[in-house]
């Protein structure tokens, strides 16, 4: 008879346990393998972008040619071309990308809005704004530019801060108050550019454009240490942007400190777009375009900041060939104005779309 007891509750409760996990492991095991896949498939595009832009020029190179010029094995003519020419043009164009594509996914996830960029914001225009003022105004040049720039972002990103903080930030007055600066900047620079003369102006043509043509040594050691820099930071505060965007009340059940979160978020992305800026100009709706391709792509509802930044980098990559080569118009462009053109049209969709799903 006692062999005939049923058994004890914990193997009914083992078998039971991995049919109420299994569907939530094996949700999060394929998610990781679709973000190991999509990161690994924007690396070999940037590979494949970056082999494009070493080879093609008016001094073509085969491959295997700039291949090994690249490692240090090739003529010296096939050398100068690509270390002194084409690589720096390259490395900054990466390294931009992905700066404006990891602030744009900062900017998004923490504000909890789509057309949460630096271009709309007026952060970008800030920066251009400081650049053309040491230009014009001061007579500056070189590094000084580049500092006048990220100061200038710093401001306009502050002014909008302190118009926007009521008892908290709120993403929705943050947005508005940052369109409000973006339309000042904007009027400030044609101001100041048509007070100038020709030369002048056509000199700080660049910082209301963008490219990545001139930037060399200290300015791209700089730009490649400082997004070093704040990407570690960004890993840190990385945990935080999902709870964000589930809302305040839940991600404070969740133990996260939501206005310092939201803060030190909002201060990085700031941060990586003056650095980005400050080198290249301002790379228009990259920041916007970059962070909505990732999530599709990795398709998890998270930030997706990891590709947001590959993206940014393989999205200016590409705009800087097309441009630079004149693959798609037949004419040459700085990277900004390609930028633009694909981004612009992204923007009115994105517009359209929001409004639908608002009214839905």
């Amino acid at each position: 008879m006692t062999s005939t007891l049923p058994t004890p509750s914990a193997p009914t409760t083992s078998a039971a346990t991995p049919a109420h996990v299994t569907p939530v492991a094996a949700l999060r095991a394929r998610r990781r393998r679709r973000l190991t896949l999509v990161l690994v498939s924007l690396g070999v595009v940037l590979l494949a972008l970056a082999t494009l832009a070493l080879t093609l020029g008016a001094a073509s190179l085969p491959p295997a040619r700039a291949l090994l010029a690249l490692l240090g094995l090739g003529d010296a003519q096939d050398a100068f071309i690509v270390h002194r020419l084409r690589l720096p043009r390259i490395e900054a164009a990466v390294l931009a990308g992905a700066s404006f594509g990891l602030a744009g996914g900062l900017f998004q996830s923490t504000l909890r809005n789509p057309l949460a960029s630096p271009d709309i914001l007026g952060i970008a225009s800030g920066a251009s704004l400081g650049a053309v003022t040491a230009l014009l105004v001061a007579g500056l040049t070189g590094l000084a530019v580049s500092g006048a720039a990220f100061l200038g972002a710093l401001a306009v990103a502050f002014c909008i801060w302190f118009f926007a903080w009521r008892k908290g930030l709120h993403s929705i007055r943050f947005v508005l108050v940052g369109v409000g600066f973006a339309y000042l900047c904007s009027s400030l620079l044609a101001w100041l550019l048509s007070n100038a003369e020709v030369r002048e102006a056509q000199s700080a043509l660049l910082w209301t454009v963008g490219s990545v043509a001139d930037v060399r040594g200290t300015e791209l050691v700089t730009l490649a240490s400082g997004l070093a820099v704040l990407a570690v930071a960004v890993s840190l505060v990385g945990r935080w942007q999902g709870p964000l965007a589930l809302g305040d009340d839940h991600a404070r059940g969740l133990g996260v400190p939501v206005d310092a979160a939201r803060v030190g978020s909002l201060l990085l992305a700031v941060g990586l777009v003056a650095l980005a800026t400050a080198s290249v100009g301002p790379l228009a709706f990259v920041a916007l375009v970059a962070p909505a391709i990732a999530r599709r792509l990795v398709d998890d509802g998270g930030a997706a900041l990891t590709a947001s930044a590959l993206t940014g980098a393989a999205l200016v990559l590409a705009a800087d060939v097309a441009g630079q080569h004149g693959l798609f118009f037949g004419v040459s462009a700085p990277t900004g104005i390609v930028t633009g053109l694909v981004g612009a049209p992204y923007l009115l969709w994105l517009l359209a779309t929001h409004g639908r799903k608002s009214q839905a």
